[in-house]
């Protein structure tokens, strides 16, 4: 039987606010899901909250409403976090990324979040 996690996107307008509603579709009221892209991924690989058989079903809905607010803004803020704290070697990538977020191009915070669930857990993502 296929378990179903609703995502509600118009409580989505932060990746903060992702992880926290994440968290709850899959594991319930104040349930953690990671806090990051890695655990994500992780995560809806299966046995980490999702079931092992990788036996489930996301839907977004109105991903519209997250869509926006995890764009290009998000993404710049997000980036300029990483580029604090990420290794010096790794700087110059992404202070590129963070160059073409604030011009409005390349991907954004919500592309990532896509990504990984197609990389992951192929087709398991409905967007609604």
């Amino acid at each position: 039987m296929t378990t179903i996690y609703v995502l509600e996107g118009r409580r989505i307008h932060t990746l903060a606010d992702f992880w926290l509603v994440i968290g709850e579709a899959v594991n319930g009221p104040g349930g953690y899901f990671g806090r990051n892209l890695d655990a994500l991924n992780d995560c809806l690989r299966g046995g980490f909250g999702t079931p092992e058989d990788g036996d489930f079903t996301v839907e977004w809905h109105d991903h519209a409403v997250s869509r926006r607010a995890l764009g290009y803004a998000e993404t710049a803020g997000q980036l300029e976090i990483v580029l604090r704290r990420c290794h010096p070697t790794n700087r110059p990538s992404v202070a590129e990324r963070l160059a073409a977020a604030r011009a409005g191009e390349g991907p954004t915070v919500f592309d990532w979040l896509v990504e990984i669930f197609e990389g992951q857990a192929p087709g398991a993502l409905k967007l609604r």
